[in-house]
């Protein structure tokens, strides 16, 4: 069976299917890590990919612009000047009413008495200005992270923006002077 075009689980059309107790047969997300690169040393800047819509994003569309983002990073920035991370989970389950094809599909099918459907893969539910990934480094490596995580928002199906927060240090309180 073909699979269906992104553009039928983009939009948030009914609740959110979460309870997997009560279905079998979820597949297993695609997505292997939410942390990469550097985990221990703390880093002053962080840069999100954010989308502007809200939708579902696939896990298939996760692990694909993780993998892009991950791949430009370490090739541009090193593995060690930079921690990335997926912020979202997918959560939700996608269903779909198969359809048979072909001679004698008519006696086969079903069409929609009963379209409950089967779980084909799971979906993370975005609200609009939700950060996606997260990149911190620090500000050398400004331009080649936001083409990064640039070019990782291309593989999402949203329209997606880059923001930069810089961490602020605490400060110390004065001692008071005698």
């Amino acid at each position: 069976m073909v699979r269906k075009p992104g553009k039928m689980y983009r939009n948030l059309a009914k609740k959110a299917y979460t309870r997997r107790e009560y279905m079998g047969g979820v597949p297993g997300s695609k997505v292997v890590q939410f942390d990469m690169g550097n985990l221990q040393q703390e880093f002053p800047l962080s840069i999100n990919l954010a989308v502007e819509e809200a939708c579902q994003i696939r896990h298939t569309a996760l692990e694909a612009a993780r993998i892009s983002i991950n791949r430009h990073l370490m090739k541009d920035v090193g593995r060690m000047n930079y921690r990335l991370k997926l912020r979202v989970f997918p959560h939700h389950v996608i269903r779909e009413n198969k359809q048979a094809t072909g001679a004698g599909a008519d006696r086969v099918s079903e069409g929609m008495r009963l379209s409950f459907g089967k779980a084909v893969g799971t979906a993370a539910r975005v609200a609009p200005g939700q950060a996606i990934y997260t990149v911190y480094t620090t500000p050398q490596y400004l331009p080649q992270v936001k083409l990064a995580l640039r070019s990782g928002g291309h593989k999402l199906p949203s329209p997606t923006f880059v923001s930069v927060e810089e961490k602020s240090v605490p400060e110390t309180p004065a001692s008071p002077q005698a």
